[in-house]
This record gives structure tokens, C-alpha cells and sequence, in this order.
């Protein structure tokens, strides 16, 4: 006759959530939840405010959120008396075709890593991973010499070649992860209903992978849109060619900044950041946690 022992219900700390939370504990969750936000937003609304104080009134001391005399001067010039949109137009030219190129290249490599077998493979993982501890600035000096030489200095193909290598060897590793935890069965099945090797991977890799390359797209895409330093290097001084980020600094003088307007450009530069984020959020969930796990 055997005897099951029972073990006793272990008991759980403050800091480990459950159903079973007392009131009082999900109160301090809101409220620090609450915290964070308003601490987050708070420089956010400091900006807005600068963007629609009047110009003699834009180092003023005062909290208000909306001042009493608020104007919109500052964005109507951006906007009609600044090229804005010429530097938003260049900087969503280069950041979509780094993004695409990078998923396209990254997408296929992963591939390879996740599903071939071959010589280097383990060591190929670890240098693209290696390749990630490299400083950026440190690769400015190599990058900038071949673009010399392949004559793509002051060009936009320069700008998003750079940019996607810099970018390639940390997507492969999302996306290779992500690979690993899809069946092989599930292309193997389609295989043997006359699927190519190509067609599997475009019929049936490649949308059940859609949430990893949707993270994969925004990386790249922030990466490259946010980016002052790498295009101060590639683009020069070209006016016709800037990006927002290098079109802005052009409203900070030797002597003086007209602040007002720089608000209001780095208020204006962050909307088509939110609609992309807001547009793939619900691929940024399932993203970053059915990627984290194999099985």
C-alpha cells in the first residue's frame, strides 16, 4: 500500500502576483503604475508647452501645462516657413527602405541558421552576436572609408546600406529564435503537398512568423529614424538630403536656439513613430514573448 505525501502550499511573496491579490495589494500596483506614467509623460508635456509659449516667454519659470497666452506661431513656422516636411519625407524615405531591406536579409539568414546544418554555424551566431558589442561610433571609421570607395558618400544608398548592417546581425538572432519555436513538421507537411523548400518558407514561415517581423521592422525602423550621428557622417552638409534629426539642428545657432520651434519639430517628428507603434501593437506583444521561449 502506498502513501502519497502531500506537499505544503508554499507560500508566496509580496512581489508575486495572482488572482488571489488583496485589494490593497493591487492598489499599490495602480498606483505605482500611475507613477510611472506621469513621471514618463511629464518631460513630454514640458516640451509641448515650450512648443506653444510665445517667443518672449519661452526660459518662463511657470508649470502651467497650457500657458494663458498660448500660441501655435512656432508650428505654423516649422511648418510653412521650414523644410519639416522635406527632412520628414528624407528621413521616411531612408528609415522604410532600411526596414525592408533589413527584415528581407534577416528574415532569409535566420532562416538558414534555424533550419541548415552546416560547418560554422554555432561560431556565425556568435560573431553577428559579437558584432553587437562594438560601440556605433567605432564603426563610423570603416563604414565611412568603403562608403568613400564605393562612391555612396552624400547619397541615400550609402546612408541605408549603413544602416542595415549595422542592424542585420541583431534581427538575425530575434528572428532565429523565433523560427525555433515553429514546428519543422509544419513544413515538412507542406513539402510533401508539392511545396518547394521557397514556397514552405514564404506559405508558411513567414506568416506564422509575423509578429517577430513585425518587432524586427520596428527596430529597424527606430533605429534608423532616430539617428543623428551616422547621417551627420554619410550626408554632409547637403541641404536637400537632411533628415529630421540633422534638419533640427540646423534650429540651434552659435549664439542662439529658437527653442519654440525646436519644440514644436520634436513634437511634430514623433507622430509617424506613434501611428506605426500604434498600428503593429498588437504584433509587439506576441513578439517579445512567444520569441523568448522554444517549444
Amino acid at each position: 500500500m502506498s502513501t502519497t505525501t502531500v506537499q505544503p502550499k508554499r507560500k508566496k511573496s509580496f512581489f508575486e502576483g495572482g488572482r488571489e491579490d488583496s485589494p490593497f495589494k493591487r492598489l499599490l500596483i495602480h498606483m505605482a503604475l500611475l507613477a510611472y506614467c506621469v513621471i514618463t509623460v511629464y518631460p513630454l508635456l514640458r516640451i509641448f508647452t515650450v512648443s506653444i509659449r510665445p517667443g518672449n516667454r519661452l526660459l518662463s519659470t511657470d508649470l502651467a501645462i497650457i500657458p494663458a497666452d498660448a500660441t501655435l506661431e512656432s508650428y505654423r513656422i516649422v511648418l510653412l516657413e521650414k523644410p519639416l516636411l522635406q527632412w520628414l519625407w528624407n528621413s521616411l524615405a531612408i528609415t522604410a527602405a532600411t526596414a525592408v531591406i533589413g527584415v528581407i536579409l534577416a528574415a532569409t539568414s535566420a532562416y538558414a541558421f534555424s533550419r541548415f546544418k552546416f560547418p560554422g554555424r554555432s561560431l556565425g551566431l556568435v560573431f553577428l552576436l559579437t558584432t553587437q558589442m562594438i560601440p556605433s561610433a567605432m564603426l563610423m571609421v570603416p563604414i565611412y572609408i568603403l562608403a568613400i570607395q564605393m562612391d555612396l558618400v552624400g547619397t541615400y544608398r550609402g546612408l541605408v546600406v549603413a544602416y542595415s548592417v549595422t542592424s542585420i546581425p541583431f534581427s538575425i538572432w530575434i528572428l532565429k529564435g523565433y523560427y525555433d519555436t515553429i514546428p519543422i513538421d509544419l513544413e515538412e507537411a507542406a513539402r510533401i503537398d508539392g511545396c518547394t523548400e521557397l514556397e514552405a518558407f514564404w506559405r508558411i514561415l513567414l506568416p506564422l512568423s509575423a509578429p517577430a517581423l513585425a518587432i524586427v521592422f520596428l527596430f529597424n525602423f527606430t533605429q534608423a529614424w532616430n539617428d543623428y550621428l551616422l547621417a551627420r557622417v554619410m550626408l554632409g552638409a547637403q541641404e536637400t538630403l537632411l533628415t529630421w534629426p540633422l534638419g533640427l539642428q540646423r534650429l540651434q545657432g552659435q549664439f542662439t536656439t529658437l527653442w519654440g520651434q525646436f519644440s514644436a519639430g520634436a513634437i511634430l517628428v514623433t507622430i509617424p513613430v506613434m501611428v506605426l507603434f500604434l498600428y503593429t501593437s498588437k504584433y509587439l506583444i506576441s513578439g517579445l514573448t512567444l520569441g523568448s521561449v522554444k517549444g
